[in-house]
């Protein structure tokens, strides 16, 4: 899943800047609905980061059952933190 095609489907833009309020919590309520419902780990993985970089991520033991799909969520949140993002 590439960050662009996701934004584009869940917020009809690539440029958060470019979505009214209301659309931007349409989508992160679209977002959560999926991630809940979501059942391949990797696609699961994609909506949790998307999720986790509007800081909208569920806690990873929330998110998560199992122990190495926590430890790469926090190999992303420690990226994203040493490269200045979040």
């Amino acid at each position: 899943m590439d960050f662009d095609d996701l934004l584009q489907r869940y917020f009809g833009t690539s440029d958060l800047s470019d979505a009214s309020a209301a659309m931007q919590t349409a989508a992160l309520d679209r977002l959560r609905v999926d991630f809940g419902l979501e059942t391949d780990r990797a696609r699961r993985f994609a909506l949790w980061s998307v999720l986790y970089m509007l800081g909208q991520a569920p806690d990873l033991d929330v998110a998560f059952k199992d122990e190495a799909d926590r430890e790469a969520a926090r190999n992303l949140m420690d990226l994203l933190d040493a490269g200045g993002g979040n």
